[in-house]
């Protein structure tokens, strides 16, 4: 597959300089790191929530979690993770668990932590188990210069990080 069709369209309509790098198959945002030799701080990993005013995308690096109850005291909302069954609707053109971290494509709302500025390269799903993005720390930011950003992110335990709470499968 290489690259969902909408997300193709946005960075090629964004004008950002990207590219799509193969990676032995992989399940988790950790073993993509992993096996795409990228550090799990440089990925950028997707959780999709829902409340009673639609959907959000919360970006956190793939070696941190999303602290749920701070983003909700912070946005005023009561987030929820949003099923498989509606990640599989919204999008449409990727492999189920392989969403891009990127909102805007699909028309949801984006907030990202912190912790993703500042990164000289971000990495992310390209839609499929495959491939990932890889563009500058700076492309990715003005790619989310309408998104709200803020401090609710939480470190992963273990060696790897373990488990997170959230899924929508990393």
């Amino acid at each position: 597959m290489t690259i969902s069709n909408r997300l193709e369209w946005y960075l090629e309509a964004s004008g950002v300089e990207y590219e799509v790098l193969p990676h032995p198959r992989s399940l988790c945002s950790a073993q993509t790191a992993r096996r795409s030799r990228v550090p799990l701080h440089c990925l950028a990993k997707p959780v999709l929530f829902e409340d009673e005013y639609g959907y959000l995308m919360a970006l956190v690096p793939a070696a941190r979690r999303v602290d749920v109850e701070r983003l909700s005291q912070q946005l005023n909302r009561r987030l929820e993770l949003a099923t498989e069954a509606e990640l599989s609707d919204l999008f449409e053109d990727c492999v189920e668990g392989a969403m891009p971290a990127l909102g805007a494509p699909y028309r949801i709302p984006t907030v990202y932590d912190d912790s993703l500025a500042g990164l000289s390269d971000v990495y992310f799903e390209a839609g499929d188990h495959e491939d990932i993005v890889h563009m500058s720390g700076e492309a990715f930011l003005d790619l989310l210069s309408e998104a709200l950003h803020g401090r609710f992110s939480k470190a992963l335990r273990g060696p790897e990080g373990g488990r997170e709470a959230e899924s929508n499968r990393d």
